[in-house]
């Protein structure tokens, strides 16, 4: 026999998850929403600095073309950042873009690792050294920087570790 109190209290648990589950998501799809924000504004920011006149035109086309040639070095071939549109801008710093945590982590961290070439010392240095680069970079901005770049840098950090790990160094720096 079937108890009617059981089953109201069942459905109204059932509810309730499904009803937290729907929140969850709707607090994901919000975190995502801030984030690709964040990603734009960034972007905004860097195209307003390319787009920048000034009387002391000769330097800022020399940092304009500076900043064309990191580009190009580190493998972006896409269009000119200061032509792109916001969404356009949002798609480069998407989680697949080619600005986006997976493949600029990847890049700072096979910097380390291909010139490391397997050796402790170096790796160890690179990670440092990436890590003091990070916080003269937030030290630059002023303030604290956008998620993204935690979640980067993180990332990059994750890949040196287990490099150092499957190498059979410790990921601890056991010199004093």
């Amino acid at each position: 026999m079937i108890n009617i109190n059981n089953t109201h209290a069942f459905q109204a648990v059932k509810s309730e998850n499904i009803s937290r589950l729907q929140e969850l998501d709707e607090i994901k799809q919000i975190h995502k929403d801030s984030n690709d924000k964040q990603l734009s504004q960034i972007m905004t920011q860097v195209q307003s600095f390319l787009e920048i006149k000034s009387i002391d035109n000769e330097l800022k086309i020399e940092e304009v073309q500076d900043f064309k040639s990191f580009l190009q070095e580190i493998g972006y071939e896409g269009d000119p950042i200061g032509s792109l549109s916001q969404e356009e801008a949002g798609e480069l710093v998407s989680e697949e873009g080619f600005f986006g945590i997976a493949k600029t982590s990847e890049r700072i961290a096979d910097f380390v690792l291909l010139g490391a070439k397997g050796n402790e010392e170096t790796l160890r240095e690179g990670r440092k050294g990436i890590l003091q680069g990070f916080d003269e970079a937030e030290k630059l901005w002023g303030s604290k920087l956008p998620e993204i770049a935690y979640e980067t840098i993180n990332k990059a950090v994750e890949m040196i570790d287990k490099a150092l790990l499957e190498g059979g160094f410790s990921i601890l720096d056991v010199k004093s």
